[in-house]
Parts: structure tokens; sequence; C-alpha cells
């Protein structure tokens, strides 16, 4: 994927049943979910209750090392995150896991998503005396937390609490000095599941990759709306918010997921390959061979060499040395390393009618980048086709897809986008289809940022990066 999109987060966390070395375990859970997050990451470990935590800007290998994850003690509980900012900047004061030191015992919380009323929120708690540290929309469910605990008799209470104020995306990992708390928002826009170890630990992740990464049987996901409790007694759940068929991001199955998970009970891998048959039956083309631009496109572009019969094959050689290009913050660092990504290999496009499937087009010109480079290499033709339909609204709920002036779609009709990126044919996923391919799974959809229809009541037209600029008003 090089067109600029960027998704938020990955948490993690682990109750075990007798004190471990469980801070080693969510290294390897985060490792597993790097892919949703390269900014930064974390790791707090409860020790009978005394929080220790080690973080940093960077990725999982970068941040911890045998040192470093040396010195954090054994404990039953952890929590971990990786992050990519969607609202708060990139500093160290955004670093999560959050830590809160509280009179009804100390907190840690990690957040997947983002919520639509933090502004809001924040301004209602500093007008109360709430004093503020970060710039991250976590911190505002901490705050909203932490002042329902002050009238509930356990943290899950408050939690359930505080459920009521907070609006739009989190899927959320908490830890008290007793407690390991797995939650999602009612509508489920990001995804989170459970899993047990032979041991009868329980682990909580964002994807079940992350389980398998450390022995963990997937168990279930949790439910939209969901608490997910588990202490010393066991797994418990609060329901109170439930009854939704959920909303989760559809993108999470054409790209941010990874292909070896499984979302709401179904393949990751699967739904990419029903992507790529559906985009040979609504886009059939006469050509010599179908590729795949790595790595989320190359399901979809098995799933149209099937459908179509047009061979398949590895056009791209990727440089695993180096992140994916949307962590890059300026768009001509993306630009240079899509050149130092991405190689083709000659000898399978020379001449030929090439099919190049990718996940999505977001401004044009990372994607104009990758035609040249198929063109440069001989390819006689070049056939854009996208395993989504095109993006022509922003995303409220946590993934980083700007505002309509920045989206090509928004500006261009097809055959306009065509001629920009320099291919032969452009072919998307239609809107009605791209919910199409993980029909299977036990979950509804949110396809807002296709659409423009939400599920819920978002902002009117409140630019996504403006939160720092509105906090200093």
């Amino acid at each position: 994927m090089y067109n600029g999109i960027r998704e938020e987060c990955g948490v993690f966390g682990i109750y075990s049943k007798t004190a471990a070395k469980v801070a080693n375990s969510v290294f390897y859970g985060l490792y597993a979910l790097q892919h949703r997050g390269q900014e930064s990451c974390g790791i707090v470990v409860n020790d009978c209750g005394v929080f220790s935590y080690h973080k940093g800007l960077g990725l999982v290998n970068e941040v911890f090392d045998q040192e470093s994850l040396g010195k954090l003690p054994e404990g039953k509980i952890a929590i971990g995150h990786v992050r990519y900012s969607t609202t708060g900047n990139l500093t160290a004061s955004n670093i999560q896991p959050i830590v809160v030191r509280h009179v009804k015992g100390p907190m840690a919380i990690a957040h997947n998503g983002n919520l639509i009323n933090a502004l809001q929120l924040r301004r209602e708690y500093e007008m109360r005396g709430a004093i503020f540290h970060t710039t991250s929309d976590t911190e505002v469910i901490s705050y909203a937390i932490t002042e329902a605990r002050l009238t509930c008799g356990s943290i899950e209470q408050a939690l359930e609490k505080a459920m009521d104020k907070i609006r739009g995306a989190y899927s959320l990992v908490i830890m008290s000095a007793k407690k390991l708390i797995a939650a999602r928002d009612p509508d489920g826009f990001r995804p989170l599941c459970i899993g047990t170890l032979p041991d009868g630990s329980y682990v909580a992740a964002s994807e079940s990759c992350a389980l398998d990464s450390i022995g963990a049987e997937y168990l279930r996901d949790v439910l939209p709306g969901e608490i997910v409790v588990i202490n010393e007694n066991g797994l418990t759940s609060i329901k109170t918010h439930c009854g939704k068929k959920g909303s989760l991001c559809v993108f999470e199955f054409v790209y941010f997921a990874r292909p070896d998970s499984n979302i709401g009970g179904f393949s990751v891998h699967q739904a990419r390959i029903k992507a790529g048959r559906f985009l040979a039956q609504e886009h059939p083309i006469d050509a010599d061979i179908v590729i795949g631009v790595p790595d989320s496109g190359l399901d979809a572009a098995l799933g149209f060499s099937l459908e179509s019969g047009i061979p398949y094959g590895v056009g791209f050689i990727k440089n695993r040395y180096v992140g994916r290009t949307f962590i890059q913050p300026a768009q001509g660092m993306r630009e240079n390393s899509v050149r130092i990504k991405l190689n083709v290999i000659k000898k399978v496009v020379e001449g030929k009618r090439v099919v190049l499937v990718d996940d999505s087009i977001v401004r044009g010109t990372t994607s104009g980048r990758i035609v040249d480079l198929i063109r440069n290499a001989g390819a006689k033709e070049v056939h854009m086709r996208i395993s989504s339909p095109p993006f022509i609204s922003p995303c409220y709920f946590g993934t980083d897809i700007d505002s309509k002036d920045k989206l090509i779609a928004c500006r261009m009709t097809v055959p306009e986008i065509t001629k920009h990126i320099g291919a032969d044919t452009l072919g998307y996923l239609s809107a009605k289809n791209v919910i199409r391919i993980a029909q299977e799974a036990d979950t509804g959809f949110c396809r807002g940022c296709f659409t423009g229809e939400y599920p819920v009541e978002v902002p009117n037209e409140m630019p996504k990066d403006k939160f720092e600029q509105k906090l200093s008003e």
C-alpha cells in the first residue's frame, strides 16, 4: 500500500495465571501488530499493583531490546500499544499506554480508534479544572473513567458509565491493580478479540495474528459495546451497551489487518481473494498477467487471477527492511520510499499487458509512480484495478483518510484519474461489493469513506487534522 492511508493503533493485553515475564509476551504481540502503527510503542507491567513501563518513539524492535525488557518486572498483568496518530501529535507525551495514578488506584489504558466528541469533552473537563498532558483523545477517555470512578464501586462500572459519554471508535485494553479489561464501542468500529493460553491465562488483542504469535488460541471477538473483565476468578462480561450488530470498518478486510488474521470469525485472506474475484467480474480485461502491489494487493491479485483465468505473477520485489511508506510524514519522503521499497522483476512484465492490483488510491501521486515503474520495466499495457471503492469522504473513526480537497476521487472522474496515474484503464471495486467480501463475518460494516453515510452522526466537516490547532485557540 503506497497511497497515504494510515491506521492508528494496535492494542494487546495479557492476564497470566501466575507471575511471569509478561512483558515478553506483550513484546511479541506488539511485534505481530506492528503493521497497525509504526510511530511509537509502549508496555506497562503490573507487579502486585505497582506499574512499571517502558515507552518510546519508533518500531517495536527499536524501542525494546533485551536490556529494556529485562528491566521490566515479572507480573500477572501487562498491556501494550503500537501507535500511528490520527488525533494527537507525534510526541513522547502521546505514547501509549497512558498511565494514570488515581485516588482509587492506578490505571493504564491503550486505545485503538478515534473519538468524535473528544474536543467537546476535553473542554468540559478543563473547565472543571482538569489538566491534560497530551493531545491524544485517549487521555479524554482516561478522564471520563477516573471521574466516574469516584462514584462507582469498580473500574468496570466506571468504564460502563464513561461509555455513556464518549462517542466514536474505541477498542480498549485497560489495566487496574487486579484486573485486565477489554472493551469495544457500541458500533464496533475497530476489531478486538480474546484468546486463551494453555495454562488458562487470557489475552486480548486487536487481531488474532497477535494471539498466534504467543501460542494463544482464539476464543472470540469482543462484542460491540461489550466490556470483558478478567481477574483471578476468570472472565466475566458486561453487555449493557450491546445490541447493535456492529459497523466494523470494512477497510480492516481490504487493507489494515494482516491476511493471517480472522475478524468476526472470517479470514482476512479469504476476504481479499473475494475482493479480487469481484473486481474481475466488475472490470474484466484482456491481459497477459496479473500482479499485485505488496502486500495488501497480493491476495486481491490472486483472486482476480483465479476468477479471470489470467495467470498470476510476482511482479515486484519488496525491500522488507523499509517501513510502510505511509509512515513518512512528508509526501516527498513517501515518494522516495516507493523507489527504494519496490523493484520490478523486468522479465515478468516486459512486453506484456499487465493487470496491476492495489488496495486503494487516495491522492494518486504514488499510484502514478507505481504505474511508471511497470511501464519503465517494459510493460505494453497497464490496467489498474483497485480492491476498494473511490474515497469520497473523510473518516472520523481512526483512519487517516483526509479531507475531501485532498482526495483525488473528489476532484477527478475515473477517466481523469486514469490519465493522471498513467494507466490504460482503471477499475474500482463497487461500494455494493466491498461489503460482500466478508459477508460471512459476524458483523455489519462502516463504509462511510466510500459513501459519505456514517453509522453515527459525525462532526460537521471539522477538519480532522485541526485538533491540536483548536486546542491552542
